[in-house]
């Protein structure tokens, strides 16, 4: 089993910037990526980026490419996302996801969940 943790949500005016992070524990060993996702209210969880866990591969949703930064720090245990030039449509609960199975920016592609932090970014 992995247990996901995420922090670093919040308030943030339009333009702003956030970071969030999420602390990985247990068979981290077992993983080959990470990522994570947001849902807004009335909508269905969406992929916003993921890094291979290993090789640092990275990619991204075309809505965040240019404003958002996936990395990981290893020896931590942790992912980050750094969230740039925010906009009031990135408002959402976001996820941080974590997987050893094949596959990417599909929700069924991960089979371990973080309890999700709140984003909201103000016009």
């Amino acid at each position: 089993q992995v247990q996901l943790v995420e922090s670093g949500g919040g308030l943030v005016q339009a333009g702003g910037s956030l970071r969030l992070s999420c602390a990985a524990s247990g068979r981290t060993f077992s993983l080959n990526k990470m990522g994570w996702f947001r849902q807004a209210p009335g909508k269905e969880r969406e992929f916003v980026a993921a890094i291979s866990w290993i090789g640092g591969n990275t990619h991204y949703a075309d809505s965040v490419k240019g404003r958002f930064t996936i990395s990981r720090d290893n020896s931590k245990n942790t992912l980050y996302l750094q969230m740039n030039s925010l906009k009031p449509e990135d408002t959402a609960v976001y996820y941080c996801a974590a997987s050893s199975l094949g596959g990417l920016r599909m929700v069924h592609e991960y089979d371990y969940w973080g309890q999700g932090t709140q984003v909201t970014v103000s016009s």
